[in-house]
């Protein structure tokens, strides 16, 4: 009773800090700084100090959740739901979990680790690490809502058979031996135990445990990641970005993908920016690939992930994405 009381309290005071995660901000950045509104160091350091807490918040919430759900699925029952079925159906069945998972990049490591624990091929894990950032319901909706639902529906559909081709592309090179040793190293929590014998409490612990192991490894990789994503956002006009991929040109879409690569946000901040971009003349397509890079290609998903997979993995990771990002701008190109 007393650990629910604590996680009751502690989910309280991660609501408030949440919910005012702005003004907290612009008393840090403003009044405690001094700095000036509108000029481009502000804007940058006024992200970091935003997004930093953001994405710790989210991290160690998820992590923490995930960390107890995991405790009720062994790695004998994840072999057993995926058992039976062909690689592509494998890959298909962890795109579609990715996209029902409104996780970013980092926050999808968790299950990342559950999926190698469970021994599930790499490209199935790969297949799900892609879907899970690029497509959620907060993209449908906003994408919906900015461009109708036709243009909501194809986005998921390609989002879809980019991640479970992609990920059945990395299973077929045979890259196992690329993953971070550690990640092998692994183990199930509380292997010794038989599930139904784990109480609630149990479970909890399991949670915290989870939190301390995998935001300990990655915490100085979202820092740095977020570091560079702020001094994008606060340097990188969006009339500039504009102006260079809103020409047309067989180009555009491979540009805009490698604009978007150093860039950081997710989909709720980035379709809006989308919705500006094609307001000042760029085709849908080619915003379509700006965004899909920085939400599934990003560099700092690139540092994140570089903490549980080794660079060989990444460079193949990045260039089958980026093929499948590249096909989906110029289709949406020349279909809309």
């Amino acid at each position: 009773m007393k650990k629910i009381l604590l996680i009751i309290g502690l989910l309280l005071v991660w609501i408030l800090l949440y919910m005012n995660l702005a003004d907290i901000a612009d008393v840090l950045v403003y009044k405690l700084m001094g700095l000036k509104q509108g000029t481009h160091l502000t804007e940058s350091i006024w992200f970091f100090v935003f997004e930093v807490p953001k994405v710790m918040l989210l991290l160690v919430l998820i992590v923490f959740f995930v960390g107890i759900i995991r405790s009720w699925f062994s790695a004998e029952k994840t072999r057993k739901a995926l058992e039976g079925k062909s690689l592509f159906a494998g890959n298909a069945m962890a795109s579609g979990l990715g996209i029902l998972t409104p996780f970013c990049s980092c926050s999808a490591i968790p299950l990342f680790l559950g999926f190698v624990e469970a021994g599930i091929p790499i490209g199935v894990t790969f297949s799900f690490l892609i879907a899970a950032p690029l497509i959620n319901e907060v993209a449908l909706i906003l994408l919906a809502g900015l461009f109708g639902w036709k243009v909501a529906v194809i986005y998921v559909a390609t989002g879809l058979i980019i991640a479970t081709l992609a990920g059945f592309v990395i299973e077929k090179l045979k890259l196992q031996k690329y993953v971070a040793d550690w990640v092998y190293e692994v183990k199930s929590n509380q292997p010794g135990l038989m599930e139904e014998k784990l109480n609630f409490s149990d479970r909890i612990d399991i949670g915290f445990d989870t939190v301390k192991e995998i935001v300990g490894k990655i915490w100085i990789y979202i820092l740095i990641g977020i570091a560079v994503g702020a001094g994008a956002h606060g340097f990188v006009p969006e009339d500039y970005l504009a102006r260079i991929m809103g020409e047309g040109s067989w180009y555009a879409v491979p540009l805009a993908i490698m604009l978007g690569i150093p860039l950081y946000s997710n989909a709720a901040g980035i379709i809006p920016i989308v919705a500006v971009l094609m307001e000042k003349g760029v085709t849908l397509g080619t915003a379509l690939a700006f965004m899909m890079s920085v939400i599934g290609l990003s560099l700092p998903e690139i540092i994140i992930l570089k903490k549980v997979l080794k660079w060989q993995l990444i460079v193949v990771f990045v260039a089958v994405v980026a093929v499948g990002i590249t096909a989906v701008g110029f289709i949406f190109n020349y279909v809309m």
